[in-house]
């Protein structure tokens, strides 16, 4: 085993778009001897990174390698167009590949979408990164279709976004490598999935003993005892009208006869 068992803290590579803010707070509240260290990654190196060993985990974009790292899917976004704020598209909520057809649209080296044309008609290069894009739809010469985590990311002023109904749809996962799944990979695991602190899935801290009941104190189960002998001819309220009362007076015929004077 590699990773968070010979590390004094618990990495997490998360991808561009990716919040991992509510997760870390969590993980600080629950396991505060347990630093959480942040790693941002692009998309393109958030597998070699896991793989290398450089994080424990991560969020990543699938898909992923099944053959080397296990993942859970948690949401899938939404595809928007990044377009100026005073294009014609900027005027409706929503808009078809078709209705890009006569646009030009850049397609980035590290597009996370994974289609081979985007709609419209191609740029004149294709930018290096998505940010390098969106420098381009901002001077006017092209569009960018993009999660809109990315669009928020990169937000301008002076850009806008609108959903893109039937285009291809980029979705977030928790992964690790599968021959790595440490104690820690579970714990972070409980975070993500909202077990808690008690639960019976990964790691759960030791039980508290309970406190011993004070001194003359009776147990509950005695208590009952008790009032069960009570109701049954013991030396409780009942006794003296039931078998406990004829003793008594049994046992004073039974005794030696006064004499008379």
């Amino acid at each position: 085993m590699t990773g968070s068992e010979v590390s004094p803290s618990f990495r997490l590579a998360y991808v561009p778009g990716v919040t991992p803010s509510k997760w870390v707070r969590i993980w600080n509240e629950r396991y505060p001897d347990v630093p959480l260290e942040l790693l941002a990654v692009t998309a393109a190196e958030a597998p070699g990174v896991l793989r290398d060993g450089g994080a424990d985990a991560g969020f990543v974009r699938l898909p992923v390698d099944r053959t080397v790292f296990s993942a859970i899917p948690l949401y899938t976004e939404t595809t928007v167009v990044v377009i100026p704020k005073d294009h014609a598209v900027a005027a409706v909520d929503e808009v078809t590949a078709e209705d890009l057809a006569d646009e030009v649209v850049f397609h980035p080296l590290d597009d996370v979408i994974g289609w081979e044309q985007p709609p419209g008609e191609p740029g004149f290069e294709r930018p290096a990164t998505t940010a390098d894009a969106v420098e381009l739809v901002a001077a006017g010469v092209g569009l960018l279709v993009v999660p809109q985590s990315l669009a928020r990311l990169h937000h301008r002023k002076d850009l806008t976004y609108r959903t893109l109904v039937d285009a291809p749809q980029s979705s977030i996962a928790l992964s690790w490598p599968e021959e790595a799944t440490t104690d820690l990979v579970e714990d972070f695991i409980g975070v993500v999935r909202g077990r808690t602190v008690n639960s019976t899935r990964g790691r759960t801290p030791a039980p508290q003993p309970k406190p011993a009941p004070a001194k003359g104190q009776r147990s509950a189960g005695g208590t009952s005892r008790n009032r069960g002998s009570a109701k049954h001819g013991g030396s409780g309220k009942g006794s003296g009208k039931g078998g406990g009362a004829g003793k008594a007076t049994g046992a004073r015929r039974g005794g030696k006869p006064r004499r008379r004077g």
